[in-house]
């Protein structure tokens, strides 16, 4: 495929973004985030299709650096890669034990798996359960834990000293915060206790996202091309930061996820699996054919959205229209 650098190039203007938008909404095989569906803005840029999907709850000035990475990504392309795949996890959502051999059928290799704790509504019984069962299914399997900052300081001790056993491979985001983040693996250090600590939200969600490393709060760090406005500046957090990286989606379409495997693709070193293969948690997608992991390893193919699948999934007309005013009024803060 063709190397394409993300050098800057001026903002398009919001009509023209308009003009290439699309709004789908897609739905997912198993609950995720509290949503069955996910929508997005899928656009149809100069260079690549792209993807602004920033949650529904989160407000214009966060939701302003995903639309910095769309129009990155389809305005000016993608970085040099400097590998030809990317390694991925598969990922189990807050499922019951019974469902999850029925998760990790979805995919064709589980290498490394990350299962999700921390569910509000469930508890470290629950927790357990489901990191046992996926260590009965995958004795030989890499496990990672994402708590997306769910515990407080207590109970992520707790979690991890009962998780501990089952050879982890990290733990992302037990508590939110970079400042209870450094005094948990602080302490997991006094207790000798053998777990890894990988910053996530402490990394995108926080205005400075080189605190987590200043402050010795973690072992590596989780990144994301959407949240943090593309791959340009994520790049360059990694460089910055110093410490090993994860590049995570955001439960983006295919079209997002190739973004973040140009990220990962381009990262100098990948020493763990990337968190890219969400795309399996999908029951529609944009893509003909989705972006999906073959072997456990995403290649570098050029994904493209398909005009039928984009008219299959298209949004009700009143949640278009909420998006379109969405899009306007991040692209202004882009300028302001």
């Amino acid at each position: 495929m063709p190397q394409v650098n993300p050098t800057p190039s001026p903002l398009p203007d919001i009509e023209e973004v308009l003009a290439a938008a699309h709004v789908v909404s897609l739905p997912l095989k198993v609950r995720f985030r509290g949503v069955t569906h996910r929508e997005a803005v899928i656009l149809t840029g100069p260079r690549e299709h792209s993807e602004f999907s920033p949650f529904l709850e989160y407000g214009d000035a966060e939701a302003s650096a995903w639309l910095r990475c769309a129009l990155e990504a389809g305005w000016s392309g993608f970085p040099d890669p400097v590998r030809a795949a990317v390694p991925v996890n598969a990922t189990v959502p807050a499922v019951p034990p019974a469902e999850v051999a029925s998760v990790l059928g979805r995919y064709d290799a589980a290498h490394t798996v990350k299962v999700k704790v921390a569910e509000r509504g469930q508890d470290l019984h629950d927790d357990v359960a489901r990191v046992a069962e996926v260590r009965r299914l995958l004795p030989a399997a890499h496990l990672r834990v994402d708590a997306n900052g769910g515990w407080g300081h207590d109970e992520a001790l707790a979690a991890l000293e009962a998780l501990a056993g089952f050879s982890l491979q990290y733990a992302e985001q037990p508590v939110p915060g970079v400042e209870p983040l450094a005094a948990l693996r602080e302490e997991l250090d006094r207790r000798q206790l053998p777990v890894l600590i990988a910053a996530d939200e402490a990394v995108r969600k926080e205005s400075d996202p080189l605190a987590v490393a200043r402050l010795g709060a973690a072992d590596l760090i989780v990144v994301k091309a959407q949240p943090l406005g593309g791959a340009a500046r994520a790049l360059q957090i990694v460089s910055d930061a110093g410490l090993p990286a994860v590049v995570s989606s955001a439960l983006d379409s295919s079209v997002g996820t190739r973004v973040g495997a140009a990220l990962a693709a381009a990262l100098p070193r990948l020493p763990y699996a990337c968190g890219l293969a969400t795309v399996s948690l999908f029951g529609g997608d944009v893509a003909a054919e989705p972006y999906v992991a073959a072997h456990g390893e995403l290649d570098l193919r050029r994904v493209a959205a398909d005009p039928d699948l984009l008219r299959r999934y298209r949004a009700p007309a009143e949640r278009a229209t909420w998006w379109f005013e969405r899009l306007r009024r991040c692209r202004e803060l882009l300028v302001n």
